[in-house]
């Protein structure tokens, strides 16, 4: 059995060993495991968090000021007053420009490419007038871009936004019809895409009327090249941003995140929204240098750089590490792929001090055959987002990277512009099941009863977040948006508590969603799939625990009962239908009806249960 063996699934061994005698040894290992959380939240003691909170106070209390480079104030938005950074830019097209100032620095590298700061806000700048002039782009129209990470992603998000224009940052794992969904719902004109995405997307353009620019295009592509159409901008005037005004609460973008109930939900954000992820992400800078200033490097030996090995679709990969290295002039070193032999490579050859993504990356860097001979003294921050880490990576953190500047989680949705807690440092170090408390100074988190009631410290119920980067709405969803969102609050359908110093703990998801690997996965989606095949008479689609990616999803499937259709032609079908990390890595068939409740429903928790027994027993005899 291998040794690194997730929390949730120790638990869950445990509780069936204990009816079996032949899992003694599983279930020693469990106990054992769990003792962990005693070991890490010994490295740092109550009176150390209290005196830390109190800094913490003090520095949210001094940005209050005027004079403060992230000063807070205060401003009306959809009809909330709520603490707003008093200084922040106004749009997303400032942000960019700003990044020009100071002394010329790498930003967007990927192989052989290499862009500055300067070039690229250039080249966005070009891209943007050929939009207004050729392609006839106005403000609040939709453009959407589907491609893996590549350096023209973010020039093309750049021009979008430059223009007043809403960008759609679409999941370039989708399959063709996935596409064409967010294509039509969005109601987007225009589409940036890389060549397989646009191959998936071909067999439905004919249900489409839209303009293409390619991405790094087949030499025969039919459709205008990206650098070629940026050349087009010769026969124009400069772009001028006073053209083209932006006000903060302007829409910005809509990016698409998986649900409960079938289909993704557009997420319609603005330009203060936004700005407020970048902003708070400072701010935390700000209290992990006050917090732990011996980590610091007043002049740091190498520029700052962070490995984009999050697609740039996610709000991590967009905002925190696409749109914050904007402001802190910080070069970006893209990956097409995630593999942590390569990316080790690629942080000891551009000497980058951020890894960020989801807890497994991290895991399998300090896994990975070349951990121990790679030249990391350039790394600081090693921070993760989009599931939970297991706190037994956390003592692995602390014996692989015992210089460590900043070990943390975060924890924000898509609605919320990757804002909700963060945790860090000796708050991480001694809360290491927390996701920490609400990312200081301009988000709120509480939690509520099913009537919309406040709970006291240590109940638990529903996880609410309020604050300038909330969501403005869903996209045409009306209904959605009225249900998630009351009173400035947003409801997540997350289920935890906060302790009595305002630590989040999640305990469960309201929402019928998997979340593997920082992917979220609507359970929905996947068993209207499978009601698609022939032989399915009804299916349950659920999480079960995965030591690398947190979760996997699973599925229980009731098949006609002259069918002799197996697991792996389920799995192919589905292929062919969703996109891949979406279909069931474990597909349980029979032909019995599923279990019911009194209702008639589906008991997907009690589906769920019956097969992780089966799930954990396969464990033990694996391990035995």
């Amino acid at each position: 059995m291998r040794q690194a063996l997730s929390v949730e699934r120790a638990f869950i061994i445990c509780r069936y060993a204990s009816s079996n005698s032949n899992n003694i040894c599983i279930a020693e290992r469990s106990i054992s495991l769990l003792g962990l959380f005693k070991e890490v939240a010994s490295m740092s003691s109550a009176a150390e968090i209290v005196d830390n909170l109190n800094t913490l106070k003090d520095i949210v209390i001094r940005h209050k000021s005027p004079e403060a480079p992230l000063a807070v104030g205060t401003a009306l938005i959809e009809g909330q007053e709520l603490p707003v950074f008093a200084k922040m830019v106004p749009n997303l097209h400032d942000l960019y420009k700003n990044a020009c100032d100071g002394p010329e620095l790498p930003f967007l590298i990927y192989n052989d490419e290499r862009y500055s700061f300067t070039q690229s806000y250039g080249m966005a700048g070009a891209l943007a007038q050929v939009l207004v002039e050729k392609y006839r782009i106005k403000k609040g129209d939709r453009v959407a871009i589907c491609s893996r990470n590549n350096p023209q992603w973010c020039l093309a998000y750049m021009a979008i936004t430059m223009v007043g224009a809403i960008v759609v940052p679409m999941n370039s794992l989708w399959q063709g019809s996935e596409i064409l969904f967010g294509l039509q719902d969005s109601g987007s004109k225009l589409l940036f895409a890389d060549q397989e995405r646009i191959e998936r997307l071909t067999p439905h353009l004919n249900e489409l009327s839209i303009d293409i620019i390619a991405i790094k295009p087949d030499p025969n592509s039919k459709y205008p090249e990206f650098h070629d159409t940026i050349t087009l901008a010769e026969q124009y005037a400069a772009f001028d941003p006073k053209q083209h005004p932006v006000a903060p609460d302007d829409d910005a973008s809509i990016m698409y995140t998986s649900g409960s109930s079938g289909n993704p939900k557009g997420v319609l954000s603005s330009h203060r929204g936004i700005l407020t992820s970048v902003y708070s992400w400072l701010f935390l800078k700000e209290i992990n240098e006050i917090l732990r200033p011996e980590t610091y490097e007043p002049n740091p030996e190498f520029q700052l750089g962070i490995l984009a090995n999050v697609p740039f679709f996610h709000v991590t990969g967009s905002h925190v590490i696409f749109l914050t290295s904007v402001h802190q002039r910080r070069k970006i070193v893209m990956m097409y792929k995630w593999n942590p032999e390569q990316a080790l490579a690629l942080i000891e050859k551009e000497r980058l001090s951020h890894l960020h993504g989801v807890p497994t990356m991290t895991w399998e860097v300090m896994n990975s055959p070349n951990f121990k001979s790679t030249d990391l003294r350039s790394l600081r921050v090693v921070q993760s987002g989009g599931a939970a880490r297991p706190p037994e990576h956390l003592v692995m953190m602390k014996e692989n990277f015992p210089e460590l500047a900043v070990p943390g989680l975060g924890y924000g949705l898509t609605e919320t512009n990757a804002l909700g807690a963060t945790i860090t440092g000796p708050f991480y170090l001694a809360r290491p099941a927390s996701t920490g408390r609400a990312c200081a100074p301009v988000t709120s988190i509480c939690i509520k009863d099913e009537q919309g009631k406040e709970l006291p410290s240590g109940e638990i119920g529903e996880i609410c977040i309020k604050g300038p980067s909330v969501m403005k709405r869903y996209w045409n969803r009306p209904e959605d948006t009225a249900a998630a969102l009351k009173d400035g609050w947003f409801h997540t359908g997350d289920l935890g508590y906060l302790d009595e110093l305002g630590f989040l703990f999640i305990k469960d998801r309201a929402k019928d969603i998997v979340i593997r690997g920082g992917e979220n996965i609507g359970c929905a989606e996947v068993e209207y799939a499978l009601a698609e095949h022939p032989d399915v008479c009804e299916a349950a689609v659920f999480s079960i625990p995965d030591e690398r990616l947190g979760e996997a999803v699973a599925a229980s499937v009731m098949i006609k009962s002259e069918s002799s259709v197996n697991e792996a032609e389920l799995q192919a079908f589905l292929g062919d239908r969703i996109a891949k990390f979406k279909v069931p890595s474990i597909i349980w068939i029979q032909t019995e009806q599923l279990e019911r409740l009194a209702s008639g429903k589906i008991a997907k928790k009690h589906v769920r249960a019956r097969c992780l027994e089966t799930f954990s027993q396969g464990a033990s005899a694996s391990a035995s």
